[in-house]
């Protein structure tokens, strides 16, 4: 069936220089996220897969190779069961073409042995492809300040940057999604801290950007790139995040951090101390 969409998108102007977003309820009751774009209009689902797909009958095409891994590292065949949301529609089913495979079975690596590189180029693209999906949902959801739902989807795309690292055959493909670990990390920070802000819980909000930013730290060494850390945008966001919550910290929280002070120097650990010295001095004058 051809339809005209221009009365739809006439109805929501595409505004520029913003993320148009809004929440709208389905034709079966269930919520829908729409999204206007310059040349037309996203819909995903809420919760699930955005496109509502149910790859192989699981959840998404990551918990399908999830528990094919799985199953290989217990030493099963390489196809793991139907998931729970099998259907006999073969659109449901589809996952990415079969790759050819001269390699035969993969066997579970020795104790203490390599992981196996399961993930064929075709795997590793259609895991790619869904974490578009969801990168478009995380961004929309953050406008929206659904941050429960930007924790869910960030902490899962992560998921599938692990998984193509360690189990990629191909050195591409080990690598192609590493670009935007940074980006992940920082947006999963700024959510946890945004849902301890909505919670009226500064401190909690402080304690997720420091964790992000150890996670943008590891990142960056593991990558031998710690030099680019100060330098790149994520860590920027969350620093000046951080900087404009500081304030909000009660008074009484000097306390507890000069004695946090006092042990870091009593246990000689001087780069905490740095930190914590640092923290002291961003505080609000207790005489303020």
């Amino acid at each position: 069936m051809e339809r005209d969409l221009s009365e739809l998108l006439d109805e929501w102007p595409y505004e520029s220089g913003k993320i148009n977003v809004r929440l709208i309820q389905g034709a079966d009751g269930e919520p829908r996220i729409q999204v206007r774009v310059d040349l037309g209009l996203l819909q995903m689902f809420a919760e699930g897969r955005p496109d509502g797909m149910t790859p192989h009958g699981y959840g998404s095409y990551l918990e399908y190779q999830e528990a094919r891994l799985d199953q290989i590292l217990q030493g099963g065949p390489d196809t793991p069961p139907p998931g729970p949301y099998a259907s006999p529609d073969p659109e449901a089913l589809a996952g990415p073409p079969e790759a050819d495979d001269d390699e035969g079975p993969q066997q579970p690596p020795p104790e203490g042995g390599e992981a196996p590189r399961v993930l064929t180029p075709d795997d590793c693209r259609a895991l790619r492809e869904e974490a578009l999906q969801y990168y478009h949902r995380y961004v929309a959801l953050l406008v929206l300040e659904d941050y429960d739902g930007v924790i869910r989807d960030t902490t899962r795309n992560l998921r599938v940057l692990d998984l193509c690292r360690d189990h990629a055959r191909e050195p591409h493909d080990q690598e192609a999604l590493e670009q935007f670990r940074p980006y992940i990390l920082m947006m999963r920070a700024r959510a946890l801290a945004s849902q301890a802000i909505k919670d009226s819980e500064p401190k909690a909000a402080i304690h997720a950007i420091d964790e992000g930013l150890e996670a943008l730290k590891r990142h960056f060494e593991e990558t031998g790139r710690s030099e680019e850390l100060e330098g790149s945008r994520e860590h920027a966001a969350l620093r000046s995040m951080r900087e404009a919550l500081v304030p909000k910290l009660p008074v009484s929280q000097k306390a507890e951090l000069r004695q946090r002070l006092g042990e870091a120097l009593a246990s000689e650990n001087y780069e905490l101390a740095a930190i914590l010295r640092d923290e002291l001095r961003m505080l609000p004058d207790e005489t303020g």
